[in-house]
């Protein structure tokens, strides 16, 4: 079993070597997907053999090597097998295989062909290390890993300089919420330090065995302390998972090539956050308030980004805030932990919706993709419509995939946005003190999930219902996308519908998930009919909604000027990014403008004027230098007699 979890891993780093080394020689071979290929579908199978064949009670270690052993300090880097481990590293692989076969056909012919596989294999790598480290601190070393990646391929096109400034903005923001995540890991490791007394190294303190056995003595002796590592580990997951307020990154990630939009929102990247809270579920459990704090965060969240994806042309950016809005169901799902020992079902439901909303994700973004290549990389659904007639087969992908994410029944997204829904209610005890809470959160994602089905419904309209449309750069025949671009999308259109009925009523992820270590045995989720036929009936009325606007052309600027006012908001975003400059932005640009000055006219001023005094010095008694013999002698006759009268005086 240990070599066949390596492969795990391994399967995308020898990718990405040898695309490097392909990429350096050849930056157009046609061939470079290859490689890419071979080693994603390994990866794949050997993370779905691994899921099928191991003991996840209570988890497996494989040992690999020591990356650093010396003194009192120990880096080994191991793998661990565990139920939470392996389901999340099944839809990293087999999303992320599936969305390579794709870009083969979406890339062909760009001048960086194998540049774009071998940062896509690194991308992959990165994240399947995220999830199998078997300690804190490899699992942040391979998290700046993803960070770094996603930063490269949403800059992948670095000659626009939307692309160029996606990317930094992304990666700052990143780095904003990574830097809380390190303090918190130190902190961690001081407190854990504190409390055992057992010999170990720096790195071993950070073992989540480790953590997870001090956690009761950590919580007696730093019950304050707890508190604030799971803050900043909270301040992590809320970085990259673009939860509010620093979620203004993901849209603006739509400037990077579509497969590289569909790996970022559904297998990589922004599941990255939601992963780290399940993986410290134990310790998190331990600090209810901040659970509760990220399920607001998550409400807000929800609901912020529904709201704006109902005024957004752009297909993808559609797309994009959905990601955003959907991530925020998960955190919801997540707070659940905070109330009655549901923590454990809390991991379930997460990963569930996680699963679910890898695949109809990542169906929905490429299909997006197919529309570009056809209208001429146009993406703005005011340009184009009645696409069903030119590209029936991506008509019926996509349609399976907003089915999916508008929650129509028995489709994947509605029995995991129910297990959230119905873990909500759960977690409305009368004993929890944070039963108001909770109300909140279930009214806040019924209303999020008629929103959904309303942008999702509108978005299907506007791009393959009515008159046929086509803009001046889609040329006069457009076509629909190859086989080998639409069969990734079929695996994904199977997934879509049957992932969550191979879940959802059958429990069988319960089951796998049968017992989290350090948290108390599961339970069976409480199923609430009402709750079904609730969120069925929501996401019904949402869709013909979101139909009937997109037919009859409705708009908030037929509203008045309220509804006018309501929709330039929601068309600008509701200005997040205006009111994060004006909280941020500029304020940090004043005070580092403030400190340039000081540091150009105060420290290094001092030290120019210090270098500058022998050349003054020089300057003053350069008139004794003029190279004429007269004035020699003058100064020799001088200091003759000054040399002369001071003797006599001396005497």
């Amino acid at each position: 079993m240990d070599y066949i979890a390596w492969l795990i891993p391994l399967g995308p780093l020898v990718a990405a070597v040898i695309g490097s080394v392909i990429a350096y020689l050849n930056p157009r071979a046609s061939s470079a997907h290859l490689v890419t290929w071979i080693g994603l579908t390994v990866s794949a199978c050997a993370s779905l053999l691994c899921l099928m064949r191991i003991e996840v009670t209570p988890g497996l270690i494989v040992g690999g090597y020591s990356w650093l052993d010396f003194a009192n300090m120990r880096v080994p880097i191991s793998l661990q097998l565990d139920a939470t481990s392996l389901v999340q590293i099944c839809v990293v692989t087999v999303v992320g295989t599936l969305v390579s076969y794709y870009s083969a056909g979406y890339m062909h012919g760009d001048k960086a062909y194998a540049r774009f596989f071998a940062i896509f294999s690194a991308f992959v790598f990165c994240m399947t290390m995220l999830v199998l480290a078997d300690n804190l601190l490899v699992l942040y070393m391979f998290w700046e890993g993803v960070g770094l990646c996603s930063y490269l391929m949403i800059g992948f096109w670095y000659e626009r300089p939307s692309a160029a400034k996606a990317a930094l903005k992304a990666f700052t923001i990143n780095r904003l919420a990574d830097t809380g995540f390190l303090f918190g890991i130190l902190l961690l490791w001081l407190g854990i330090g504190q409390v055992t007394t057992a010999e170990s190294g720096i790195i071993s303190r950070l073992d989540y065995k480790v953590i997870f056995d001090a956690l009761p003595a950590l919580a007696a002796a730093h019950p304050d302390l707890l508190f604030m590592v799971a803050a900043m580990l909270l301040l992590g997951a809320v970085g990259k998972s673009a939860q509010f307020p620093l979620h203004i990154w993901l849209p603006d990630a739509m400037e990077g090539p579509t497969p590289v939009s569909a790996l970022i929102h559904a297998a990589t990247m922004v599941t990255a956050g939601v992963y780290l809270m399940c993986r410290m579920s134990p310790l998190l459990v331990l600090a209810p308030g901040v659970l509760v704090f990220a399920g607001w965060l998550g409400a807000i969240t929800a609901l912020l980004a529904a709201s704006v994806a109902l005024f957004q042309d752009d297909l993808k950016r559609v797309l994009a805030y959905s990601t955003v809005s959907q991530l925020g169901y998960m955190f919801m799902g997540i707070s659940c932990g905070a109330s009655n020992n549901l923590m454990s079902l809390a991991v379930m439901a997460a990963l569930f919706h996680v699963a679910t909303h890898a695949f109809f994700k990542a169906l929905l973004f490429l299909s997006a993709g197919n529309v570009m290549h056809a209208m001429g990389d146009v993406i703005d659904m005011r340009k184009f419509s009645g696409l069903k007639g030119v590209l029936p087969k991506t008509h019926l992908l996509f349609l399976i995939g907003g089915a999916a994410l508008a929650g129509i029944p028995l489709l994947s997204g509605f029995w995991s946005k129910d297990g959230i829904l119905g873990l909500l209610i759960s977690a409305q005890a009368e004993d929890s003190p944070y039963a108001f809470s909770f109300q909140v959160f279930f009214v806040v994602g019924l209303i999020t999930a008629g929103l959904t089905a309303v942008y999702t419904s509108r978005a299907y309209w506007h791009t393959f219902q009515g008159k046929e449309v086509f803009p001046k750069e889609a040329g006069d025949h457009p076509h629909e996308a190859t086989t080998p671009m639409l069969v990734p999308l079929a695996v994904l259109a199977v997934g879509s519908v049957v992932l969550g009925l191979a879940i959802g009523p059958t429990g069988i992820l319960e089951g796998y998930l049968h017992e989290i270590p350090h948290l108390p045995v599961v339970e069976h989720a409480e199923h609430h009919t009402w709750v079904l036929i609730a969120s069925a009936a929501v996401a019904l009325a949402g869709v013909v909604v979101g139909c009937l606007s997109a037919k009859q052309a409705w708009t908030f600027r037929s509203a008045g000027a309220v509804g006018q006012s309501f929709s330039s908001a929601g068309k600008s975003r509701f200005y997040m990014d205006e009111m994060m400059a004006g909280m941020f932005v500029r304020p940090l640009e004043f005070i580092s403008a403030r400190l340039s000055e000081l540091d150009l006219q105060g420290i290094d001023g001092l030290w120019r004027n210090i270098v500058e005094l022998p050349k003054k010095a020089g300057w003053a008694f350069s008139f004794m230098q003029r190279g004429q013999l007269g004035g020699y002698s003058l100064l020799m006759a001088v200091g003759l007699v000054a040399y002369l009268l001071l003797l006599s005086f001396g005497k």
